[in-house]
């Protein structure tokens, strides 16, 4: 199951993306068909496994991604403040996940 959220948060990074830079009727519909794909991928791991935590998981993988692909692939800013809030961010997913895991475990 969590090879689909990371799956789910590939195509979100695509529509994120796709939201700021598509300019054709082309790219316009990928990202659509990316949104579509993101979510409804989202919507049927979280019947199989804890809300939360998927959702967690995956706003964070597409969070970081965005912004790595940003960065990269349009050459985005980056600073200090970049670097220090999507550490959090992977630092809080990381920490729901091994506190989700474990209540998981303890039933």
């Amino acid at each position: 199951m969590w090879l689909l959220v990371i799956i789910a948060a590939m195509f979100e990074i695509g529509w994120a993306t796709g939201l700021k830079y598509a300019d054709t009727g082309f790219e316009w519909v990928l990202t659509v068909l990316a949104i579509v794909v993101s979510f409804g991928l989202l919507v049927y791991v979280s019947t199989k496994m804890p809300a939360s935590t998927v959702y967690a998981v995956f706003v964070g993988i597409g969070a970081v991604g965005t912004v790595l692909v940003d960065i990269i692939v349009f050459g985005g800013e980056f600073n200090i403040g970049i670097i220090i809030f999507v550490a959090l961010l992977v630092f809080g997913v990381i920490g729901l996940k091994t506190v989700t895991d474990h209540e998981e475990g303890a039933k």
